[in-house]
C-alpha cells in the first residue's frame, strides 16, 4: 500500500494536537474503591490537525485528492508533527533548514542545493522492535534531549527523562515502543518529524463549503499500528 505525505505547505494547520494514548486495563475496584491500572501496551498516537484553510482551488483539489486516495480509514498517510516549541535547536529558538551542496561541494543538476535540517541527532546504537529505551547521539543540537520528538521512516517518538548521559550520548525512554529496527548511526528527523496514520474514521475528511467559499477544516488521525505490526511479521 502506498503512503502519501500530508502537504503541509499547501494545507497548513493552524494547530496540531499529537497526543499519546496509553493502553491500560483495570481489574475492577478494590474494597477501598481504588481501581488498579496495569499497562498492557506502550500505547499509540492520536493526532488532530485543526483549522486548516481550504480556500483556493489548489487547496480544495488537493484535499479531495487526498480523501480519494485514502478511501476511508484504511488508507495510510504520513502527517507532519512540527515541534518547534520543544525541538533542541542549538540557538534555543526555531531555526530554518540549511541549504548545503553534496559532499563533493556540487549542487543538484538544476543548481539547487540540498536542504538539511538545522538539528542533527543520530541513533548511537542499534535498536530493535519493541524497545522502550534508546541511546541518542547529539551531532548538532542543544545539549538536552529530554521531552523532544523525532521520527524515523514515519514512526514518531517522544523522549522521556534522561536515564544516563555520557558525553554526547543520551539514554532516554521513548513513547511508543520502537515500531521498526533503527540501525546505529541512523539520522533522525527532528526538525519536522512525521507520523504514519490512518484517518480516525471513514468520514474524517468530510468537508463543507460555505457561501463565502472561505472554508476551514480539521481532521483527526490514529497511528497506523497495524502497519508496523504487519511489517514486523513479514520481516
Amino acid at each position: 500500500m502506498s503512503i502519501i505525505v500530508w502537504p503541509y505547505d499547501l494545507l497548513p494547520a493552524n494547530a496540531i494536537a499529537p497526543n499519546p494514548s496509553a493502553f491500560s486495563r483495570g481489574g475492577g475496584r478494590s474494597l477501598g474503591g481504588i481501581e488498579r491500572k496495569t499497562r498492557t501496551d506502550r500505547g499509540f498516537w492520536k493526532i488532530t490537525l485543526t483549522n486548516i484553510p481550504v480556500f483556493s482551488t489548489a487547496q480544495r483539489r488537493t484535499w479531495s485528492a487526498i480523501r480519494t486516495s485514502l478511501a476511508g480509514a484504511a488508507g495510510l498517510i504520513a502527517v507532519p508533527v512540527w515541534s518547534y516549541g520543544t525541538a533542541p535547536y542549538v540557538s534555543g529558538e526555531r531555526e530554518p533548514s540549511v541549504l548545503t551542496p553534496h559532499d563533493d561541494d556540487t549542487p543538484f543538476d538544476d543548481d539547487t542545493l540540498y536542504e538539511q535540517g538545522a538539528i542533527l541527532i543520530t541513533m548511537a546504537s542499534a535498536v530493535a522492535i519493541g524497545a522502550t529505551v534508546v541511546q541518542l547521539r547529539i551531532v548538532e543540537a542543544a545539549p538536552n534531549l529530554v521531552g523532544i520528538r523525532f521520527s524515523y521512516q514515519h514512526a514518531l517518538y517522544e523522549t522521556g527523562p534522561a536515564l544516563n548521559i555520557v558525553g554526547d550520548v543520551w539514554t532516554v525512554p521513548v513513547f511508543p515502543m520502537i515500531r521498526a529496527p533503527i540501525p546505529a548511526g541512523a539520522e533522525l528527523e527532528c526538525d519536522m518529524p512525521t507520523c504514519l496514520v490512518h484517518l480516525a474514521d471513514d468520514n474524517a475528511m468530510d468537508l463543507e463549503f460555505n457561501v463565502e467559499e472561505l472554508s476551514r477544516a480539521s481532521v483527526s488521525f490514529i497511528e497506523a499500528v497495524d502497519y508496523w505490526s504487519d511489517l514486523a511479521v513479514s520481516s
